[in-house]
């Protein structure tokens, strides 16, 4: 905590002093730091920023290392809201997954959280877990719907064991195969949306009322490292072991190691381990992943883009993606392929026939 307060302070002092629209505490679990450290934190963020008034303050948590003392110590430091961590209600699925946490836990959270004037909460759920059902995904999104949270993020599980050592005790032949994900999928969704949740972006879902749904209405939908969000700020500075920031003209991440971070915070330098400027093709090309991730369509020029378009023939063949006027619109039904299909934009990654048709 300290080491943030640090690079906090070196930060402020190359910045200008424009507002603080959103603040995030997220990267893993901010629930673990005790009542009287957050509220020194938030202080210093405080002391070194100017805070706008209207702000959205947001914190993630886990229901399991949340208690009332914690709860009203967000409240009283301002946090508006809350992210809370579920992934699946389901028992069997739950105990695979190392992470016990009923139902009746997290509902008396949410009161927790309600009966100290933090209404805005958002829930996070996983599909494509082992063991999960079609039968345990319908009852974990009812079970999620009556607690009436503001934003449900429906995102897939990824079973990367060789990128993430704990996925390994995870038995990867009870996972979902993907015919079942996509119709997992398919069922929340569904249910969601009929019970007045609008489907947004990639992988979130919101109340009518809910300021990210009319952010998507009106065209001004965002989407960083936090996922989909109505922040339409063009800056975003990270804190902490890894953290990136995205800037106008490009990103910059902190050292991933706490021996670096460390060190060069205490040579009083900020702890940035690398930096990518963006070119102004980069900003084009950014523009279009940005247009196709939150609102599923965006103007493509065919002469710049002819190979890119070439790449996506088979979805133009079976009609989830249509090109007319300049304009590459994507069928909602294949929202669940919107990173695959705006990916092929990215430069940076190996977009030839062959890495598509596997893909896909």
């Amino acid at each position: 905590m300290v080491l943030l307060e640090r690079e906090i302070q070196l930060k402020s002092r190359l910045m200008t002093s424009a507002p603080v629209q959103h603040i995030h505490f997220g990267g893993g679990s901010p629930t673990v730091v005790r009542p009287a450290e957050f509220s020194r934190f938030v202080d210093t963020i405080r002391n070194n920023y100017s805070i706008s008034s209207g702000a959205e303050c947001a914190v993630e948590v886990d229901p399991r290392s949340v208690d009332e003392e914690k709860i009203a110590t967000y409240s009283q430091c301002g946090i508006t809201r809350v992210s809370i961590g579920v992934q699946d209600f389901d028992d069997t699925v739950q105990k695979v997954i190392n992470r016990i946490q009923p139902f009746a836990m997290v509902s008396k959270v949410v009161d927790d959280f309600r009966n100290n004037g933090i209404d805005a909460i958002s829930m996070d759920l996983i599909y494509g877990l082992p063991y999960q059902t079609m039968k345990s995904i319908e009852t974990t999104i009812l079970k999620t719907i009556s607690l009436s949270p503001q934003r449900i993020s429906l995102f897939g599980y990824a079973h990367v064991p060789w990128m993430k050592k704990h996925q390994k005790m995870i038995p990867a032949d009870n996972l979902p195969h993907s015919s079942l994900r996509i119709k997992m999928y398919d069922l929340a969704s569904r249910l969601l949306e009929e019970h007045g949740y609008i489907s947004v972006g990639l992988d979130h879902f919101a109340k009518k009322d809910d300021t990210m749904a009319k952010a998507l209405a009106a065209g001004e939908l965002q989407r960083n490292f936090q996922g989909y969000t109505t922040d339409i700020c063009d800056a975003l500075i990270g804190f902490g072991i890894s953290a990136i920031s995205s800037l106008p003209n490009g990103y910059a991440q902190n050292a991933s190691t706490i021996r670096n971070y460390s060190s060069t915070l205490a040579a009083e330098k900020l702890p940035i381990c690398r930096g990518v400027r963006l070119t102004e093709r980069d900003h084009m090309r950014r523009g279009i992943i940005m247009s196709l991730m939150c609102g599923l369509s965006a103007t493509v020029d065919q002469n710049h883009y002819a190979h890119e378009l070439n790449i996506l023939t088979p979805y133009f063949k079976s009609e989830e993606v249509n090109y007319e006027c300049g304009q590459l619109i994507v069928n909602p039904e294949a929202r669940t392929k919107i990173r695959l299909i705006a990916s092929v934009f990215d430069e940076y990654l190996q977009n030839d026939d062959q890495r598509f048709s596997k893909a896909v």
